[in-house]
């Protein structure tokens, strides 16, 4: 009987390793924190750039829609009430995509660093992610990408301007002047 028991009892352990090196991949777990070591301030903008996408495409799509049905008195009042609700679904669109990143890092991230990289090369990467200087470039990136685009922006806008004022030259020989509104007495340039 006592051997019964010890029998079961060692069966039991060695139960007990297996699910436990199953559940405990070094190579997963490694995977794992390389891949939330990653998620920061980058994430965060990347998020907000893709709802900020469908954000445009719906201004896109609803602005000739604002301007064809809604008489040009009205188009003050109506303009800010679609403004109020397009920031709203700009904020909930943000929060849809942000609690798809966990799933989605688990899903796809961290199968592919564990089928990609050795431990090593995983430790190694962690380590990476969690030295002081990387931590502090990952605070500090977004405020210097803002810095860098601002002062892209002001650099190349002269030359921009200049070649809008060549696109919209260039639309109005194909699409031709705006027809002049009725009873203003004018006739359309030719």
């Amino acid at each position: 009987m006592k051997k019964l028991i010890l029998t079961l009892a060692i069966a039991g352990l060695a139960c007990s390793a297996t699910l436990h090196a199953q559940t405990a991949d070094p190579k997963i777990e490694l995977a794992k924190k390389v891949v939330a070591l990653q998620q920061g301030p980058e994430l965060e903008r990347l998020v907000a750039q893709l709802a900020g996408t469908t954000t445009q495409e719906l201004i896109a799509k609803w602005e000739p829609k604002l301007e064809a049905n809604v008489s040009k008195a009205k188009q003050k009042k109506v303009s800010e009430d679609l403004n109020a609700a397009l920031k709203t679904y700009a904020a909930d669109a943000n929060q849809l995509i942000s609690k798809q990143v966990s799933k989605v890092s688990s899903d796809v991230l961290v199968p592919a660093y564990a089928e990609r990289f050795t431990v090593e090369e995983l430790q190694q990467i962690a380590a990476f992610f969690e030295s002081p200087a990387i931590k502090k470039y990952q605070a500090t990136a977004p405020e210097l990408g803002n810095v860098f685009i601002q002062k892209l922006v002001e650099a190349s806008r002269s030359d921009v301007v200049a070649r809008i004022k060549q696109f919209d030259d260039a639309a109005l020989k194909i699409v031709g002047p705006a027809p002049a509104a009725s009873g203003s007495g004018k006739s359309p340039k030719k």
